[in-house]
């Protein structure tokens, strides 16, 4: 620690008064609420940590690979609205690939900063390490243009217009940004002044025009309903969305990968829309809808119940974040905030009453603490031990699908790859929540199988001072793999195996100082968890949920293997 203190007055006393391309960017970033930053150190990004070691107010965290660095500034940006992420050339930005695809796919926006070879070598096409050895120096930036909403190679002279433009169209998009910057050039005075940004404004005539459409639908309409999907989270409309349902008097719902958009212990709220997948109860009220007005609609696979919903375009208000479909007519240029306050202005009330909700885990029977555990058990129970205010970060797999069904408290942030999907975001996701809402409890509910990816961060998580409850479900494998494969069976399906860890003995190679405990039946989950509860305010807690049946898994997981073979045959 005290090296640390000291390097940061060393590059304080020398470059004070100098505002260089490094300040700028850190600066730009800390005005924006960016506070943290991850990455993995290279030879070529050795100033841009060294800067951001100077700087008050920022500072780095430094991750055991790129790729968990690409994962933990997602989770962080879906708490704080904005994360960064330095890598190095090359092999560094290429490595957190993956991890910045699934931000673009998630509209997640990530400013990723690259360190490259000195700008001189770049010009002479010099073969250096970390390259293709052929003297192309826009390869890797080309190969992030299909993954990022922008792109730059910044320099003393376009910094000032170029790092406020980045951050301006992440902002806006919600999605990543790539600028790279040679390690010669961020210690260079900035050589012009800032460009003004213009900002996205509604048309006030193409608004006045949905909301003429709008109006005429909703009053031919007895049943409405809202339907809240991922959008929403991304652009942060969740009061708007809330406060829409309450002056119109309709029933919400919510999709998968809308999960947390809505408040779930509102009254308005009647459960997960999954088509037939999910909820009888809760699809007839969202099918039948006379008008159903979508916000932030994503009509990928996961959302559509495998493609078994059945939404009529032409009933149905579709808002996005810069225009609305209305029974199929497009009115561009009209913000999705601007539409939702203006439905919400019309006036107009629900003709029915809002029906009661639906959460398949709501049965109010006394669990049997002696029973193994069964996911028809421990989601009750995990359900029932939520809080208000928690981050809920679950993993691809068993744990998603079960997960989504469960009935958020108050005020809960649900974090989870719907539409990525790539098996080994949540630990690291874990990281970023942590880092970037201290105060919260965060619970992380991660399969045997996803961890063994990215259980670096464990040790990350311990060192930075995060203190999660890690819920580690240990299935002996891919469950959801060998029950989406329906056309081999299981005992041929070696591949989904994998070997077997001691978990509760893994964080003592971390480091150690965190509660570990391994559980077999309801009863001992529920004493491990108030037990974790006791321990987290010094440590990591980790719990290991021992699972007998390596084929146990949530219905709707059930279901949708069902589906997907009734499809195929």
């Amino acid at each position: 620690m005290a090296k640390s203190i000291m390097g940061k007055i060393r590059s304080n006393t020398q470059g004070e008064g100098r505002a260089t391309l490094g300040t700028y960017l850190f600066d730009c970033l800390k005005k924006e609420g960016v506070t943290e930053v991850f990455g993995v150190p290279g030879d070529y990004n050795f100033t841009l940590f060294d800067t951001l070691e100077s700087r008050e107010g920022i500072t780095a965290v430094p991750t055991r690979n790129e790729l968990n660095g690409g994962y933990a500034a997602d989770g962080y940006a879906r708490i704080k609205g904005l994360a960064a992420l330095i890598t190095t050339f090359g092999v560094g930005e290429l490595s957190a690939t993956n991890a910045l695809a699934g931000a673009y796919s998630e509209n997640v926006p990530v400013i990723h900063i690259v360190g490259s070879p000195k700008s001189e070598k770049q010009k002479q096409h010099k073969l250096m390490h970390h390259t293709l050895m052929d003297g192309d120096y826009d390869a890797f930036r080309r190969m992030y243009e299909p993954i990022s909403a922008y792109t730059a190679v910044l320099t003393p002279a376009n910094a000032m217009a170029e790092i406020p433009k980045a951050i301006e169209i992440a902002k806006r998009t919600k999605k990543p940004v790539y600028l790279s910057v040679a390690i010669d050039l961020v210690d260079q005075p900035l050589a012009t002044k800032a460009a003004k940004i213009e900002q996205p404004k509604t048309s006030e005539s193409s608004l006045k025009s949905a909301s003429r459409q709008a109006r005429k639908l909703l009053k031919s309409s007895e049943r409405v309903v809202l339907l809240s999907d991922a959008k929403v989270k991304s652009w942060k409309w969740e009061p708007l969305v809330r406060e829409l349902a309450e002056v119109m008097q309709i029933p919400a719902a919510s999709t998968i990968m809308g999960k947390g958009g809505f408040d779930e212990s509102h009254p308005n709220h009647i459960g997960m829309y999954g088509g037939t997948l999910g909820s009888e109860k809760v699809r007839e009220v969202v099918e039948n809808a006379d008008c159903l007005i979508v916000a932030g609609y994503v009509p990928s696979d996961t959302n559509t119940g495998g493609g078994t919903a059945e939404l009529n375009p032409k009933k149905m208000i579709v808002i996005q974040p810069e225009s609305v479909v209305i029974g199929g007519q497009e009115y561009a240029d009209v913000l999705g905030a601007d539409m939702l306050r203006e439905l919400a202005a019309l006036g107009l009330t629900a003709a029915l009453p809002v029906p009661a909700a639906e959460h398949p885990y709501n049965s109010g029977t006394q669990l049997d603490g002696s029973k193994p555990l069964r996911a028809d058990d421990y989601y009750p129970l995990i359900q029932r031990l939520l809080q208000p205010g928690d981050v809920i970060v679950a993993e691809t797999g068993t744990f998603a699908y079960g997960l989504s069904q469960t009935k958020l408290p108050q005020g809960a942030t649900y974090i989870g790859q719907g539409g990525w999907q790539s098996i080994g975001y949540a630990t690291p996701a874990a990281l970023g929540a942590c880092v970037a809402a201290p105060k919260r409890r965060v619970l992380l509910f991660t399969g045997d199988g996803s961890l063994q990816l990215t259980v670096q961060e464990l040790s990350t998580m311990m060192d930075h001072g995060c203190k999660p409850i890690v819920f580690v479900l240990n299935n002996g494998g891919y469950t959801i793999e060998k029950v989406l494969n329906f056309r081999v069976p299981v005992e041929e399906q070696t591949y989904n195996e994998i070997p077997g860890w001691d978990y509760v003995k893994l964080v003592e190679a971390f480091g150690g100082g965190a509660y570990a405990q391994r559980v077999r039946t309801i009863g001992e989950l529920a004493r491990a968890f108030r037990e974790a509860e006791m321990q987290r305010g010094d440590k990591l807690c980790l719990i290991e949920m021992m699972v007998s049946d390596g084929m146990d898994a949530p219905d709707y997981l059930l279901r949708l293997g069902e589906e997907m073979e009734k499809q195929e045959s």
